[in-house]
């Protein structure tokens, strides 16, 4: 799987929100200053060349469609990241976000929530 570029991105995003558009459709969920018609077009097929999405064809029109969920593309972004940033290693990740300022109490303490959460789920055989 490739990383998608800002713009793929953006498309995407709005691909998983909607889960099938037209171009036109898709145009109207961007943001202030949209991007032309063909721009978003040269995306969709560019994103349709890498396998990320597919089309459904109304004569001459197409409804895109995307092929690689969300979930799927945040799992391989998450461990890109991990790799590139964090040496490879979710402690690295998780003592970064942890020891992040910016983090009220209340997210660290779901944070601790879900870390224990996942380790009783892993000692009792029903990790994903």
């Amino acid at each position: 799987m490739k990383e998608l570029t800002k713009a793929e991105e953006q498309i995407m995003q709005v691909l998983w929100a909607l889960q099938k558009a037209f171009v036109k459709e898709i145009i109207e969920e961007l943001p202030e200053p949209r991007p032309a018609y063909n721009t978003v077009s040269t995306i969709v097929r560019i994103l349709e060349s890498k396998g990320f999405v597919d089309h459904e064809a109304f004569g001459k029109t197409h409804r895109y469609f995307p092929v690689v969920s969300k979930k799927v593309y945040s799992r391989f972004f998450l461990k890109r990241m991990i790799t590139d940033y964090f040496d490879n290693s979710y402690q690295n990740m998780v003592s970064f976000f942890a020891g992040d300022k910016s983090m009220t109490l209340e997210e660290l303490e779901e944070l601790l929530s879900l870390i224990k959460n996942q380790i009783k789920e892993k000692q009792s055989g029903n990790d994903d």
